[in-house]
This record gives C-alpha cells, sequence and structure tokens, in this order.
C-alpha cells in the first residue's frame, strides 16, 4: 500500500491506523521507524521526489497479515520486493514493513 501518485497517498491514509508503524530498510538517509500518519507522509514524500512508484503484483494473506510482491521504482530503476503488512480487527493498517534488496534505495537515499 505504498502510494504511486497523490490520489493513491489519500486513499492509503485514511486506510491506515492513526498508530501506524513503518519499516523503512537498508543503510540510507530514509532508513527507520516512521511512527503516525505524519511521519509516514513526511517519508513519502521524500519517495516521491524521486519519483517512486510501486507495481504490487501478488497477494498472501493470512489472519491479520498481507504479504504483497511488488515491482517498486525509485529513479528509474526497478527492483522487487515483498512488503509484510498488518491489519487490526477493524481493518486498518498498523504495521508496513519492507523486505527486499536496499541497493538502489541506499544509492538514491546516500547518507
Amino acid at each position: 500500500m505504498r502510494p504511486s501518485a497523490t490520489a493513491d497517498a489519500a486513499g492509503a491514509m485514511a486506510n491506515m491506523d492513526d498508530s501506524i508503524v513503518w519499516t523503512s530498510r537498508g543503510d540510507n538517509a530514509l532508513t527507520g521507524t516512521y511512527n503516525g500518519k505524519e511521519e509516514v507522509g513526511g517519508l513519502w514524500a521524500q519517495l516521491a521526489g524521486k519519483g517512486f512508484s510501486t507495481a504490487p503484483h501478488d497477494f498472501i494473506a493470512e489472519g491479520d497479515k498481507v504479504i504483497v510482491l511488488t515491482t517498486a521504482t525509485i529513479a528509474g530503476e526497478s527492483v522487487e520486493s515483498a512488503d509484510v503488512l498488518t491489519y487490526n480487527a477493524e481493518g486498518k493498517l498498523i504495521a508496513f514493513d519492507t523486505l527486499g534488496d536496499p541497493t538502489n534505495a541506499n544509492r538514491v537515499f546516500a547518507k
């Protein structure tokens, strides 16, 4: 549920719990944990500045977790990734963690 355009961002934010915990892996300027919608929005703004987009293509759901296999593009370079989404009983997203090769993000968002 990483939006590729502003219109998607509003819809995605509406489906998030206010206490969302978003984990960005790698060794770059964006690596870390973002808490709450405001911090996540700030992360998304930085990603959007580098032409970020995502194309989910496979979904695996079990209980409160959904694994989304996606093709993520940053600065014109695409990589495959797996996102782990966790939902609460109300169906709101409460945790998001991207697992995959961070090489492109490490290059684009070098410390």
